[in-house]
């Protein structure tokens, strides 16, 4: 009898507990549609819908719905608990889906998926390990995606959540305007506003194609990057007493930015061992144990955010900027310290020009105290002393394995015709290197953070005309042919400043007289008779101006020999004979004139 009352009660408590639960499901229901109206959480609403079915109940969503069909994903969807930003079909637009493989588009689809629960007012500016893979390393570690949420919720640069929060039985669906693009290395450099004086540094102007390097799947990806933040390149610049990227020097910046790469490997923080590591620069030491760098200056960076995974690489964010073997001051600070320096540094502090060196990325020929001991400057003005030490100065940084025999142009300025043409400075490397015909670098490659610092045993003074047809030995024969006679009075007249001063000078090649002489059948610049040489090499000289190639027009010009008629557009000269002469070099500036080469010598009316 009492196994019965057991059962009944059991009966009994049953039907109540099934009551109950109805009514507490009706209750919930009633909770769940009055709140829908005065909700403004953010908070998803529970949908009796899984995360898939959402998307398949979509009109927006038909592409997607079959893709994640086609892939398998859609049952994937089905299980667990998953945050989806669903493109809508307007999104799929521009993606070319069958050209995929299988495994390339269950990759995209993966990439739009987050493991777990991420409502939009949980969702602040970081990285969010999607479901996608990285193919490698072969360790299919998961890729991130980058979610900024200072306007909306934008996704790796390119995607921007336009409906949010449809909830579902299994998780959060975000409807999305634009396919989310599977990252490489660049894609977090350039959307990461932490990395924004990194992403400046990668892409100036003279630097190579990192961006091109770094985006390829090919070698020598993969890649792992030690990424310096915003503040880590601003306390560099305090370190070295610059004042902005620009102020450090162009191979300077390169070698400092290869040292942050690691080519072929993809190393993750747990594979991270202690020791030497080569980076596409200088080589690195690794302290696993305590996350931190030590860099070729014994300068220790700590490793402040690990494993942001892309498809070709996993960047790891660092706390100062690592600086391969380089001097860190910069070329005003190389001379400042050198014992044998103090003219040319009490000379730059003088002008004024200390800032400028200090502040600009430049290739200073510096000449030593011995070397200005002979000469004078005790009587120049500021502006012409100024004008002297910027003869000294190129623009850039011009290392000794940069040179060659060839012109460069210096900071210094002509002062004859108001456009403040900048000077040439010839340089040639057939035996060491020397400056003009006058000054020898003795001690080359000082690097500095901007620039590099060359030291030279002889002032470059201001050349005239006759210093580039002395010092360049393509015009060895010219200097024959105007010194030939003790009566010719060339070079004094080509040296001053004065009047018939400035000059234009067509100038034959060694070349151009060689073929002379086999044109006259004569068989040495000896046998040109006094007369006929003196007109010669007076038809080659244009008195009262300085012609630069930019203001060089067509027509008759006089010389003090010959009138000559010039082609601009062809860049020739025709003589009174009608012998045509090609302009082969234009722009060699002095300071008394300018210099143009020519391939065939000019004859006066014969």
């Amino acid at each position: 009898m009492s196994v019965i009352v057991q059962v009944h009660l059991q009966k009994q408590k049953s039907k109540t507990m099934k009551f109950q639960l109805k009514t507490l499901t009706l209750v919930l229901l009633t909770l769940v549609f009055t709140s829908c109206d005065d909700d403004d959480s953010g908070e998803p609403i529970t949908n009796v819908q899984t995360t898939f079915e959402i998307i398949a109940s979509s009109p927006d969503h038909t592409i997607l719905e079959q893709a994640l069909i086609d892939t398998g994903l859609d049952e994937a969807l089905n299980q667990g608990t998953y945050t989806v930003f669903a493109p809508t079909d307007d999104a799929f637009s521009g993606v070319l889906l069958d050209q995929l493989s299988n495994e390339q588009l269950t990759n995209i689809l993966l990439n739009h998926v987050i493991d777990g629960l991420a409502a939009s007012n949980t969702l602040e500016n970081g990285y969010f390990t999607t479901l996608a893979t990285e193919s490698a390393s072969g360790n299919a570690n998961n890729i991130d995606v980058y979610i900024n949420t200072d306007s909306g919720v934008e996704l790796n640069g390119a995607s921007s959540v336009t409906s949010a929060d449809l909830g579902a039985s299994n998780g959060i669906v975000h409807v999305v305007d634009a396919v989310i693009p599977i990252p490489d290395v660049v894609t977090f450099a350039t959307i990461d506003p932490t990395f924004d004086t990194l992403e400046a540094a990668l892409t100036r102007s003279d630097q190579p194609d990192f961006v091109g390097t770094l985006s390829s799947s090919d070698a020598p990806a993969p890649f792992t990057v030690f990424a310096p933040t915003n503040q880590a390149f601003s306390d560099l610049l305090d370190e070295l007493g610059a004042t902005s990227l620009d102020d450090i020097g162009g191979p300077t910046l390169t070698s400092t930015l290869n040292s942050h790469v690691v080519g072929g490997l993809n190393v993750t923080s747990n594979e991270l061992e202690s020791g030497s590591v080569e980076t596409l620069g200088d080589d690195i030491t690794i302290d696993a144990e305590n996350v931190q760098i030590v860099d070729q200056n014994g300068r220790t960076i700590e490793i402040v955010v690990t494993d942001v995974q892309t498809s070709n690489g996993v960047i790891h964010a660092i706390d100062r900027v690592i600086l391969p073997d380089v001097a860190v001051e910069s070329t005003f600070e190389i001379i400042e310290a050198s014992p044998n320096h103090t003219i040319l540094e009490q000379a730059l502090i003088d002008t004024g020009l200390d800032v400028a060196v200090n502040n600009n990325e430049l290739t200073v020929f510096a000449p030593t105290d011995a070397a200005f001991g002979n000469v004078d400057i005790s009587g120049l003005t500021v502006e012409q002393l100024s004008n002297v030490l910027l003869n000294h100065t190129v623009s850039g940084t011009v290392l000794s394995s940069d040179l060659s025999n060839s012109y460069a142009n210096t900071l210094a300025v002509e002062t004859n015709t108001g456009d403040e043409n900048n000077l040439s400075l010839y340089i040639n490397t057939d035996n060491g290197v020397s400056l003009n015909g006058i000054s020898n670098v003795t001690t080359p490659d000082l690097e500095a953070y901007n620039g590099v610092v060359h030291v030279v045993d002889g002032v470059i003074t201001i050349p005239d005309v006759t210093t580039f047809a002395l010092a360049d030995p393509n015009f060895s024969i010219l200097v024959d042919a105007l010194t030939r006679e003790n009566s010719f009075t060339y070079v004094s007249t080509l040296q001053s400043t004065e009047s018939p001063a400035p000059f234009t000078v067509f100038a034959p090649t060694n070349d151009a007289f060689v073929d002379l002489l086999a044109e006259l059948e004569l068989n040495s610049l000896a046998d040109v008779p006094t007369a006929t040489l003196e007109a010669t090499l007076n038809s080659h000289v244009i008195t009262g101006a300085n012609v630069t190639s930019s203001t060089l027009s067509s027509g008759t010009v006089s010389t003090l020999g010959a009138d000559l008629t010039i082609d601009a557009p062809n860049t020739t000269v025709t003589d009174p004979n009608g012998r045509v002469s090609n302009i082969i070099a234009v722009d060699v500036q002095a300071g008394n004139g300018v210099i143009h080469a020519i391939d065939q010598v000019l004859l006066p009316q014969q």
